[in-house]
């Protein structure tokens, strides 16, 4: 049996003004949450972008092909109601923070991770006054309180749909520095994702490629992307 799809009902999805925010309307009528909550957007141009996915959709709705609407429905049906909580969790990153925990060996690899690492510690510290030490091996090292609390701060100030997007960029690199990188414009998401995938990629030039988990790199890669995106357009 197939899988049963929701079939297209609207012939325009356009944007309006409304308080609070703007809304995606599907002719005329305003889009709601999975939990029926109203979609109400912080900026004009996250709102055209949620209108795009709908107007692209086919005569059967691909949620997977609506990454910007998936967001946008996590920050109000899901962050909003537990934001000190999320934005808590994500902080602790910065305690097991991907950058800081490097191979043992062998020596190319040991030299390429500090030479493409070490500048985003070095960043982070200059940025946010927050050194972070590395340590060879996975056995967890100490991080600075203070230092973990300058980088904690700037997520209890962003709101639902900021840290929606925060969180995959955090969740997905294993970064608390790269999403900080991406989100304070030090870096492109292309170059972040590059630096979040130096390990796997070594594996991949010693031992070549596997279909199966390249397929899902790429998919992460995309969800990497498209969070980046959707903090863009927040402004």
């Amino acid at each position: 049996m197939s899988e049963w799809k929701a079939k297209r009902f609207w012939t325009q999805a356009t944007v309006e003004p409304v308080e609070g925010g703007w809304q995606v309307l599907l002719d005329g009528r305003p889009v709601r949450t999975p939990a029926k909550a109203a979609l109400v957007l912080p900026s004009e141009r996250l709102a055209r972008a949620i209108a795009e996915e709908w107007q692209a959709q086919g005569e059967k709705i691909d949620p997977r092909a609506m990454p910007a609407t998936r967001t946008a429905n996590s920050a109000i049906d899901k962050v909003s109601v537990q934001r000190d909580e999320v934005a808590e969790m994500l902080a602790a990153y910065g305690g097991s923070d991907m950058l800081c925990y490097r191979a043992e060996g062998p020596a190319e690899l040991v030299a390429r991770q500090s030479a493409e690492w070490d500048p985003l510690l070095d960043w982070a510290e200059a940025r946010f006054d927050a050194r972070l030490v590395s340590v060879a091996g996975v056995m967890p090292v100490a991080q600075d309180a203070a230092a973990l609390e300058r980088l904690a701060a700037p997520l209890r100030d962003m709101d639902p749909f900021a840290l929606a997007a925060f969180h995959d960029l955090v969740a997905l690199s294993g970064s608390l520095v790269l999403a900080h990188a991406v989100t304070e414009g030090h870096l492109g998401a292309s170059e972040a994702w590059r630096l979040s995938r130096l390990d796997e990629e070594w594996q991949i030039e010693q031992w070549g490629e596997d279909e199966e988990a390249e397929a899902l790199a790429q998919m992460k890669r995309a969800a990497f992307h498209d969070a980046a995106r959707f903090w863009s357009l927040l402004g």
